[in-house]
């Protein structure tokens, strides 16, 4: 019986200056580890600015301000199969809003 891990990693592209970075894990069909990240690139560095992972052993969003600040909040989706669905479908809906946001915290002392 086959229980290896088969891992996945890629990036989109998101207009000029953003991108998805994204990482599963699955063994068999049923995903045990992900990582879907909306990066800006922004005065000379990839930042990112939202990621749901499953780091810590549980499945979260971690939300980047301009400034620095991370907050971290628990899903509640369904198995880790959904939540990444949903993570994909949250960010490739919103990610110009979520660019907007950061970018004005980023240059709001500037």
């Amino acid at each position: 019986m086959e229980h290896d891990l088969r891992e996945k990693e890629f990036l989109i592209l998101l207009g000029e200056d953003c991108r998805i970075r994204h990482y599963h894990g699955r063994m068999k069909q049923q995903v045990v580890e992900f990582m879907v990240q909306l990066e800006i690139h922004v005065k000379g560095e990839w930042k990112p600015v939202i990621r749901y992972d499953t780091a810590h052993g549980f499945a979260h969003r971690d939300t980047y301000s301009g400034h620095g600040n991370v907050e971290k909040t628990p899903l509640f989706v369904g198995d880790f199969n959904s939540t990444l669905a949903f993570a994909e479908f949250d960010i490739r809906s919103n990610w110009e809003l979520y660019r907007e946001r950061f970018l004005r915290e980023v240059f709001e002392n500037d």
